[in-house]
């Protein structure tokens, strides 16, 4: 990933927009983890740190330029995945299981149903 601060990107709205378009193409497991960082990022108790960290990746998450552009079949969400991941390990000490239940319980909605964020 370069340099470009990708939290600049962020908004939740943007973030909203994006599941909305990819959530079935990106995967569960790259969704799962948006969604647990969502909910970190709005908890109140995580450090400013921490959600400095998560806006960051959601910010790569929400860019439409990133090293590997979306729309690439099979490959196209590696590089979000990556970028959600080294996050998520950055700040795992403040994910609660409220935040993963949260995040699981939207996933299983979406998912199950096989539907879009906004149905």
């Amino acid at each position: 990933m370069n340099t470009k601060n990708y939290s600049a990107e962020y908004s939740e709205k943007s973030l909203w927009d994006k599941l909305a378009t990819y959530a079935l193409r990106a995967g569960k497991e790259v969704i799962q983890k948006v969604l647990v960082l969502y909910e970190c990022l709005n908890d109140g108790a995580t450090p400013v740190w921490a959600k400095g960290v998560i806006l960051g990746a959601l910010g790569y998450f929400i860019s439409p330029i990133d090293l590997i552009p979306d729309v690439i079949p099979i490959v196209g969400f590696t590089d979000d995945a990556t970028a959600l991941i080294a996050a998520f390990s950055a700040v795992s000490l403040h994910v609660k299981d409220e935040h993963i239940a949260a995040a699981k319980t939207t996933l299983g909605r979406w998912f199950e149903k096989s539907v879009s964020p906004t149905q």
